[in-house]
């Protein structure tokens, strides 16, 4: 899909206010995406990085990879993954990015759609094997706003960077599709 087409859909059909007009300069990266209440979040956000030019990456498991369904996620810069093993999927979508001149890996650390009260950390571990910086990323569906916030350099302190990162969406007041699915560590 074309730059222009992914932001016309997400402006005009979606009533969607993107905040940022261009990608993080990087050509590597990570960039989270708060609050993950919906499947809808994987396709206003996907818009909206595709609206910038960029072609988001996401992990999705790997059930999910049969014939036709397999092929069009593919397209869509799906990675297949097994969630039965955690480390594999770190080392092989470390792998990938190092294949790859541009790769922007999104992902929701909640890991999940349903409300949780730890967020995963394998965006950290992925950051830091890599050397890539992480964005915090959001979609608003209260205001109908998507951006990507501040860039953040992963310290040794995977839970410290997490707070950090928590902090600032409860600052910003993000709200998700669905009321009552974002939790956060100190809750």
């Amino acid at each position: 899909m074309k730059p222009a087409t992914a932001h016309k859909i997400l402006t005009r059909w979606m009533h969607w206010t993107p905040l940022k007009s261009q990608l993080p300069p990087e050509p590597k990266l990570i960039l989270l995406g708060v609050p993950h209440s919906s499947i809808w979040d994987f396709v206003v956000a996907w818009l909206y990085y595709r609206s910038l030019g960029g072609k988001p990456r996401v992990m999705i498991k790997k059930d999910f990879f049969f014939w036709p369904l397999g092929a069009l996620l593919r397209s869509l810069g799906a990675i297949p993954v097994d969630r039965k093993k955690p480390v594999g999927i770190t080392r092989q979508v470390i792998d990938a990015m190092e294949k790859s001149e541009q790769f922007a890996l999104c992902i929701a650390p909640e890991g999940t759609r349903k409300p949780v009260k730890r967020w995963k950390t394998g965006f950290h571990t992925i950051a830091k094997a890599a050397g890539v910086p992480v964005y915090v990323g959001y979609f608003d569906w209260g205001k109908k706003e998507i951006s990507y916030g501040w860039r953040m350099e992963c310290s040794d302190d995977s839970m410290a960077d997490l707070r950090k990162i928590q902090q600032y969406y409860k600052e910003k007041g993000v709200q998700p599709k669905h009321p009552g699915c974002l939790a956060y560590l100190d809750d």
